[in-house]
């Protein structure tokens, strides 16, 4: 999978910092470098690339109205990078995949294109499903009918219970129940309502199992449910807390604060 990638800021150097480290990702390719938004614009539109690294402070025309600029189209995958902090709710807003401060660190940056792998796979995955049905629509009818929608098949990727052995017993624990889950090294601390069970598993290969829609890690070693947040708490330095059912209270990192996106509308 090649990530089709279009590069904004109206600093020359800034691009050549990012397109320096972007080179240790070998499946992104830098198809098109723009200077300003209304250059940005148009090179989206003509090239429809899969993620954009768009700079928010551009004299003119900035980050957030090139979005603006978009909206009749199927937007690509955004990461704003910026000098300035105090862009953090706006970026949340615009559904941004990730928020850079400049300079843009290496680890970051590995962070973030491996959550834009992640949301480029789960859509890809959708879309052949889709494409596939629109052509038995036309050549077998009613088997396209019986086909599953692309949303269905995405979700039917990832399991539904989870056996873990714990202190002698096999727990057989439903998906939905899971609350959170802490990372201890090799071995996961699963949170359900009533319950805290202990699995030998990684945090990456548990995440593979797991609908990325529902279960979102949040910090570094904390995996959480969202269907389970009842209240998002604003903290200092862009952090922020997640309230959950149970009380609970999950602090979110600022490297994985694109997570609160999904509750500020």
């Amino acid at each position: 999978m090649t990530i089709r990638t279009i590069l904004v800021d109206d600093e020359p150097l800034a691009i050549q910092g990012l397109e320096l480290r972007l080179q240790a990702h070998e499946d992104v390719e830098i198809i098109e470098k723009c200077s300003n938004g209304r250059e940005a614009i148009c090179a989206i539109k003509t090239h429809k690339p899969d993620l954009v690294f768009l700079d928010i402070q551009m004299p003119g025309f900035d980050g957030f109205s090139v979005v603006q600029g978009l909206m009749e189209v199927e937007p690509p995958l955004f990461v704003f990078v910026t000098a300035y902090s105090d862009h953090a709710l706006r970026a949340f807003e615009a559904q941004a995949v990730d928020y850079l401060m400049k300079p843009v660190e290496e680890s970051r940056l590995a962070d973030t294109i491996e959550r834009v792998r992640q949301r480029l796979s789960e859509k890809r995955g959708v879309e052949e499903v889709d494409r596939l049905r629109e052509v038995l629509a036309d050549v077998a009818p009613d088997a396209a009918a019986d086909m599953p929608d692309g949303d269905a098949v995405s979700a039917n990727r990832f399991e539904k219970l989870i056996n873990i052995k714990d202190r002698g017993q096999i727990f057989r624990v439903d998906v939905d129940t899971i609350e959170r889950i802490d990372a201890a090294g090799d071995y996961m601390c699963i949170y359900t309502g009533d319950n805290t069970l202990i699995l030998r598993e990684t945090m990456k290969d548990l995440e593979k199992r797991l609908d990325p829609r529902r279960f979102q890690r949040v910090h570094r070693s904390t995996i959480v449910n969202l269907d389970l947040v009842k209240q998002v708490k604003p903290h200092t330095n862009g952090e922020c807390f997640l309230v959950l059912n149970s009380g609970a209270s999950v602090k979110v990192s600022r490297s994985y604060r694109d997570v609160v996106a999904r509750f500020v509308h």
